[in-house]
């Protein structure tokens, strides 16, 4: 079965052969030099002044990210069930919120951020997606955290690029925080956060908030290459064999493969007669709206080897997403648009003529 979905991504073997090692102590001078790499790759990778890996899931960083850098009131993006998310966690800590609404496939507008900001002087931080999975939406993130700093240097831009990060090069010249996980385009299993963060966060964070969310403890003791808490070993362990194999080609070529695996997909899907849901698709999945979504999932799971992600809420039964993070070999993505098409052709959409894996090919190695 080719495992489609937007998270948790596939596993690769080198990982799990890397993760099936003895255990490490995480108090040892091993796991510290394992960490110490790790850390700096992740640096690397994020661009940030400072970051730190938390044991938890990518909510438990948005969390992190709300208790230590929102003082006064937030701003929070709902397009989707992520941004969604920022808002409850921020009612479940009693954080006053002005909270902007957009339709899942409406990305959210500067000059949108622009009037709240006008009128609500006391916000002191804003929490965004980069790429909102709900229905693969991708947020003018950079924009918006660019004009908010021009209102207001001192406001804190918190990105979640929990399906972004890996899937392409992020401006972070404005950004504060930025949230991933393991389970999307690092391509590990689920329980690894992670947090790059500017200088400037890291200045407001101060002695810290919070008990095991408390940044200002991990930043401490990550820096001398040790953790707060009890390490996610296994996982920093797979994190270090993942830059490995990325580092053999570079992270700008995964960028490049990975924007024309997307680009492919969608040409090959609008080749056949569908649309893109998001009115700015993300790159990280490719998300479809079609009355036939879930005949047409059943069929890919069941017949075809292929499983691919549903919508949620409204959308549940409405649309289908198809990944995009990852090291994903580019014959299984021209299976997937061809098993498709063949779905079509047994629901008597279309008949079957090889068009998507036609326009596939076309768009990823001639264009």
């Amino acid at each position: 079965m080719l495992l489609f979905t937007p998270g948790p991504t596939p596993v690769p073997e080198f990982v799990r052969q890397a993760m099936a090692t003895p255990t490490l102590h995480h108090r040892t001078p091993e796991f510290e030099a394992i960490f110490k790499e790790a850390r700096e790759r992740l640096l690397s990778l994020l661009g940030m002044d400072e970051c730190v890996m938390v044991a938890s899931s990518g909510t438990g960083a948005m969390q992190a990210c709300m208790i230590n850098l929102c003082e006064k009131k937030a701003l929070t993006i709902n397009a989707g069930k992520f941004g969604e998310r920022f808002g409850k966690i921020a009612d479940a800590m009693g954080t006053e919120k002005i909270e902007l609404c957009y339709e899942w496939d409406t990305p959210a507008t500067v000059a949108d951020v622009e009037k709240v900001l006008h009128e609500n002087k006391d916000i002191d931080a804003i929490f965004i997606q980069v790429c909102e999975s709900a229905g693969g939406l991708r947020h003018p993130v950079e924009a918006i955290a660019k004009r908010a700093k021009e209102i207001n240097p001192q406001i804190m831009i918190i990105a979640d690029g929990i399906t972004a990060v890996g899937v392409e090069k992020i401006d972070v010249s404005h950004i504060d925080a930025l949230v991933t996980g393991s389970q999307k385009a690092l391509m590990l299993p689920p329980g690894l956060a992670m947090i790059g963060l500017s200088n400037k966060a890291v200045e407001k964070i101060g002695k810290g908030k919070d008990y095991y969310f408390n940044l200002a403890i991990e930043i401490k003791n990550q820096q001398k290459n040790t953790t707060a808490w009890t390490a996610a070993t296994t996982l920093i362990i797979g994190l270090n064999a993942i830059f490995d194999e990325i580092d053999k080609e570079g992270i700008d070529a995964l960028y490049e493969v990975t924007a024309k695996r997307a680009k492919a997909t969608q040409a090959a899907l609008e080749a056949i007669g569908f649309a893109m849901y998001p009115k700015i698709p993300a790159l990280c999945m490719s998300t479809v709206l079609d009355e036939d979504a879930e005949a047409i999932r059943k069929l890919l799971k069941t017949k075809y080897g292929v499983n691919i992600a549903g919508g949620q809420d409204h959308l549940k039964g409405k649309i289908f997403r198809i990944n995009q993070m990852g090291l994903i070999p580019v014959y299984e993505s021209a299976w997937v648009v061809n098993a498709i098409e063949l779905a079509l052709d047994e629901l008597g959409r279309r008949a079957f003529d090889g068009a998507a894996n036609r326009m596939f090919n076309e768009t990823y190695f001639k264009a």
